[in-house]
């Protein structure tokens, strides 16, 4: 099983090499197989990254509009027809189950291509009229975007950075994740198929040093980040010494509110894909699930139940639904979570143990675990363990709900389930978290931006807001009449 792109790095328009470059073993998470080898990009390789992207962008920013979201449109187009294809390399990559990556990866990034492709040419300015003079705004491009990558949904999330930052006029540097490295170099392909310039949208593969380089690099006019909190803070004190704008997706630990009158087998599924769709890995699940006492035992006893029918096995297989993690190192530290929650006293309803799939015995699979009567204090509640482990809380009432699921440094995102409508909309209202739902869990049309409050980030991708982070307003004073001057 291969899939060994015919270079590490797409820069100007074609694939390039670093023969100096770290190397990277790319595995496939179900076997431990080396599914791809390539190296990782030097000083000298982002130099050249970015000075395709200078290049690339002076001809970009001076595409029209409407040309510019013809591209985007034509690469949407090819993401759908590619779409198996695309999904494919996505599960060796990742290790998520073909059943997921078929409608949650390439496709949810060609929708994005789409809509900014179709939003393209209305960034307009707006005209002022001050009575004898006007005055007029320019939406102007920022330059070179470095865009940095994370390994749970890799081309999702270069779609979700390139789409708006192309739709503005701006010139990409992508560096996806170490782990999952093969899905951007298909979509630099696609972008050129589609007729984007060269230059305009570059890979350069690497570990945390490359990703240093670009935020760095002078010429880098804007970072954007999907990554952990500790990562984040490191980017941002790098762009901060150039002044650069930032945009930070992080991390979570969000809070899934289940009050007694929620329609339970909803809150319930719910509840499956905020902790276990993707094997955990997502950075807005709602791993805290704080379920009213009234309903306590039913949703567990539901819970359990539903949990059992998990499917994990071959992620290539379309009837499996639970694939491995995506590395040696983050199985182990979901591994060690579990056993910390078993330590701390938190009460083991199901799983809880590394799985056993036979047909895959160096898979990293993990059972789809829940832990009950679970406190605030304890580890597993207060730290993101990106695994498929839920925590399941109780409450007594609506003001307590509120006060603890606030209490975390994080804000990614939440989740209400209730009948009452109005006091879904005063618990929404009064929760610190940048993205929520009401009777429903982890969906994210591009239409509705998607970001956090507090340690989760700055900024936000999709919809309308991203425009705002990939673009400047330019003001333009008209005198019409004459000018006065004291002397």
């Amino acid at each position: 099983m291969r899939a060994q792109p015919p270079a590490s790095h797409f820069i100007n328009g074609s694939y390039q090499e670093d023969p100096h470059g770290r190397p990277i073993e790319n595995r496939y998470p179900a076997t431990g197989e080396v599914i791809a080898r390539l190296c990782a990009a030097g000083s000298e390789t982002v130099n050249a990254a970015v000075a395709a992207a200078r290049s690339g962008f002076r001809v970009w920013a001076a595409t029209p509009a409407a040309e510019r979201g013809r591209v985007l449109r034509r690469a949407a187009d090819l993401l759908r027809e590619r779409n198996r294809e695309l999904s494919e390399l996505e599960t060796l990559d990742t290790g998520k189950p073909l059943q997921e990556t078929l409608v949650a990866d390439a496709a949810s990034g060609a929708d994005c291509l789409e809509y900014y492709g179709g939003l393209a040419a209305t960034l307009t300015g707006e005209h002022i009229d001050l009575g004898g003079s006007f005055a007029y705004t320019r939406r102007e491009p920022l330059g070179v975007v470095g865009a940095i990558g994370a390994w749970n949904y890799p081309i999702q999330i270069a779609c979700w950075k390139a789409a708006p930052a192309l739709a503005c006029g701006n010139a990409v540097v992508f560096k996806p994740s170490e782990l999952t490295p093969l899905s951007a170099l298909k979509l630099a392909e696609i972008f050129k198929e589609a007729g984007l310039p060269d230059g305009v949208f570059n890979v350069v593969q690497g570990y945390g040093e490359t990703g240093a380089h670009l935020v760095e690099h002078p010429d880098v006019a804007k970072v954007s980040l999907t990554g952990s909190v500790p990562t984040g803070t490191r980017v941002a004190e790098i762009a901060a010494r150039t002044l650069k704008h930032v945009t930070l997706e992080l991390g979570g630990k969000s809070p899934l509110i289940v009050f007694d009158d929620a329609h339970l087998d909803n809150a319930v599924s719910a509840a499956i894909n905020a902790n276990f769709y993707s094997s955990g890995q997502i950075c807005s699940n709602g791993t805290r699930v704080f379920v009213q006492r009234g309903l306590k035992e039913a949703f567990l006893e539901r819970l359990t139940e539903r949990t059992a029918r998990a499917r994990l096995g071959d992620p290539m297989d379309e009837s499996v639904d639970t694939g491995p993690l995506v590395s040696q190192a983050q199985l182990d530290k979901v591994l060690g979570y579990i056993e910390a929650g078993r330590r701390e006293g938190a009460r083991l309803v199901c799983g809880g143990n590394r799985a056993t799939v036979q047909a895959f015995p160096d898979g990293l699979f993990v059972e789809p675990t829940v832990f009950a009567d679970v406190v605030d204090h304890m580890t597993i509640a207060r730290e993101e363990i990106f695994g498929p482990v839920m925590c399941v809380l109780d409450f007594e009432s609506e003001e307590e709900a509120v006060a603890r699921a606030n209490a975390t440094e994080f804000g990614l995102a939440a989740g209400v389930f209730t009948r009452d409508i109005a006091r879904a909309h005063r618990v929404i209202g009064a929760l610190h978290a940048g993205t929520c739902w009401i009777n429903t869990y982890n969906l994210t049309p591009i239409e509705m931006p998607f970001g956090g409050y507090k340690k989760s980030g700055i900024g936000r991708e999709n919809g309308h807001a991203a425009i705002e982070h990939y673009s400047q307003v330019k003001s333009v004073y008209v005198e019409l009449g004459d000018v006065a001057s004291a002397y």
